[in-house]
């Protein structure tokens, strides 16, 4: 029987692993990653926005299954599944989070018939942004697949380090669409300042300090793994397992992505839809 507490190798003296990953630690992030998805779920089956927000949930889902395989992998340095499943549902998850808060800034912009003031127009505000996503999702999961194989491992690293790249540039793009949009929105709006702050219109400020948030936090965990991947395979990150837990970050923008998504979201994606069909 394998001793646990020693790497295994793969094949042809090949390890997978550079250190035995933390039993204790993927089980208590796969639990905070459980619990936070399924509050959301238990949100989005109050709320009944799944079309909305359902990709944090399923980010969540993949988190949760990533921490798991880490776990598994414990005993099975070296077994190529669970080291697949690791870096295929931990690198792509940041890609689902970005996708809801797209949508909920086209959201946000109907609902206060705020298009004028957005750099993009706001039909192609989420398509545009979630096709940059999709082109990034694509160059990260095969990149964790030529990796997950233990050949063309460098070619894998650079392909990692050029999809979070894509996805930093896209979502850098975004959040100057966003900020753009609510600084026009709030000097050249007449009654705008009310508007955000008071009532409803306070609900939709509070959506933008969270969207902020959440944004921040992926763009903070995107910069920690371009540097993860850019030093290799044998750099410091991925040879010490403290450093994957910058994925902390992540359960932070789940837990502000509850409060983006699911707080008072079904009225504001009524009066998007409103505010589409008046411009209609």
């Amino acid at each position: 029987m394998a001793d646990s507490s020693r790497l295994q190798p793969y094949k042809g003296g090949y390890y997978l692993w550079k250190y035995v990953p933390s039993l204790p630690a993927a089980i208590i992030f796969a639990l905070l990653f459980a619990g936070v998805t399924i509050a959301h779920c238990y949100r989005l089956w109050k709320t009944k926005l799944w079309r909305l927000c359902i990709w944090f949930a399923i980010g969540g889902l993949m988190e949760v299954i990533g921490f798991s395989a880490r776990g598994a992998a414990h005993s099975a340095t070296g077994t190529l599944m669970p080291y697949v499943l690791h870096n295929l549902f931990l690198l792509l998850p940041p890609v689902l989070f970005a996708v809801t808060i797209y949508m909920v800034l086209g959201h946000i912009i109907r609902s206060v018939n705020g298009e004028q003031y957005s750099l993009v127009r706001v039909d192609w505000l989420t398509r545009t942004f979630v096709l940059c996503d999709f082109f990034s999702f694509l160059v990260q999961s095969s990149a964790a697949g030529l990796m997950a194989t233990g050949n063309n491992m460098e070619l894998g690293e650079r392909l990692v380090v050029a999809g979070l790249l894509i996805q930093m540039i896209a979502f850098g793009f975004f959040c100057m669409t966003a900020v753009v949009f609510h600084y026009r929105y709030q000097t050249r709006s007449v009654g705008a300042v009310a508007h955000l702050r008071g009532g409803r219109g306070g609900q939709i400020w509070k959506k933008l300090m969270y969207m902020y948030a959440s944004s921040g936090l992926i763009v903070a965990r995107s910069i920690f793994r371009v540097v993860e991947y850019a030093l290799g395979h044998d750099g410091y990150s991925l040879t010490h397992e403290w450093t994957l837990y910058g994925c902390w970050l992540l359960w932070w923008c789940f837990m502000s992505g509850i409060r983006v998504c699911c707080s008072n979201s079904r009225q504001i994606a009524k009066e998007s839809v409103r505010g589409r069909r008046r411009r209609n």
